[in-house]
Parts: C-alpha cells; structure tokens; sequence
C-alpha cells in the first residue's frame, strides 16, 4: 500500500522536493510502467520537478482572485446555434435487422 502523505508533503515545504528510487519505483508500478535503470534517474528529476512546480502554484495567494469565464475581460464564449444537421434514417437503417416492432430493434431474451 502506498503512503500519499508522503509524496505530497512537498506541497508544505518550500525547499525543492526530490523523490527517491522507492518511490519512484512505487509510482511506476501504480501506472503499470516498467522502467529500466537507467530510466529511473529520469523520471526522478522530471517527476521532482512537476511535483516542485504544483507546490509554488499551491503557494500562490489567490484569496482576491475571481473565477473566470473567460481569460479576457468582457469577453465570453462564442457557441455555434443548435441547428439539426442530420435527417432522420431510422427506416433506413432497420431495413437489414432481423425483426423490428414500433420502431425499436427486437433481440432475443438474454437474461431468464
């Protein structure tokens, strides 16, 4: 079993978080990856560095800060109007199905 707390402590400190081979290799097995050794070095600096980077965006002061629509003021969403595209081929389509009765598929009874 996996300690979480552990590997998202780094969020409280404020010194650079590096994470060990145990937990590398921890979070490796989690994600169904087998990593060589000499991809291990790899995935410690990258994963140290993500980890490091969520912890100074954790620290940001956004107490004032408004939630957004949109990143430019006065500015919103430009949607497409909802306009039926396709025509109804329901006919059509149940042409080549076995048995067909009010318009829905008839299949054989599966469950007793």
């Amino acid at each position: 079993m996996y300690d979480f707390g552990l590997l998202f402590a780094f969020v409280d400190r404020l010194i650079p978080m590096l994470l060990n081979r145990a937990q590398i290799e921890n979070i490796a097995h989690l994600a169904r990856l087998e990593l060589t050794a000499a991809e291990l070095p790899v995935y410690q600096q990258s994963l140290s560095a993500i980890f490091d980077f969520v912890g100074e965006l954790d620290r940001a002061d956004t107490a004032h800060v408004d939630p957004m629509a949109h990143p430019l003021p006065g500015l919103s969403q430009r949607l497409r109007p909802d306009v039926v595209t396709a025509t109804d081929q329901r006919e059509r389509y149940q042409q080549n199905a076995p048995q067909v009765a009010a318009a829905l598929y008839l299949v054989p009874k599966v469950i007793e």
